[in-house]
């Protein structure tokens, strides 16, 4: 991979030339999300709902660190998204002013559909993120050689 003249590492003229491939990604799948009805920020709460590692499901918080929104607006996102009978909420059984989030069949169905087509539109980018990684670890090496 050719670095831009005048860039100060390799690594950031990779992400700089990578910028507009992932900001496609993004539309790409925004896009897709509303092919199946949702908004991308629906999507990103059942994916974000999908990978918690808490078998309970995740919070409201939880959601909301997630996805960088602020409370209130994860409180929103979870209640339209319940409006499409995408998620439910239950009560944590440990700690019962504590609501977790669950996906409902026809959530899981959806992020299911959602998630093939997206890992065949990632493998596309698979050449790109190696490039990034292995421009990341020639700067590493050029960075050691400096200090040394």
């Amino acid at each position: 991979m050719r670095f831009a003249p005048g860039c100060p590492t390799p690594t950031t003229s990779a992400c700089s030339l990578s910028a507009p491939q992932l900001r496609r990604f993004d539309q790409w799948s925004a896009r897709r999300a509303s092919e199946f009805g949702l908004t991308h920020a629906q999507h990103q709460l059942l994916l974000a709902i999908r990978g918690h590692a808490d078998p309970r499901g995740p919070t409201i918080g939880d959601i909301a660190g997630y996805l960088l929104v602020r409370h209130h607006t994860a409180v929103e996102l979870a209640d339209r998204t319940q409006e499409l009978g995408l998620v439910v909420r239950k009560r944590d059984r440990d700690d019962r002013r504590l609501v977790r989030l669950a996906l409902t069949a026809k959530g899981r169905g959806r992020i299911r559909a959602l998630t093939t087509a997206h890992l065949d539109e990632l493998r596309t980018l698979v050449p790109l993120l190696a490039a990034l990684v292995e421009d990341d670890r020639y700067a590493a090496k050029l960075s050691r050689r400096d200090t040394s």
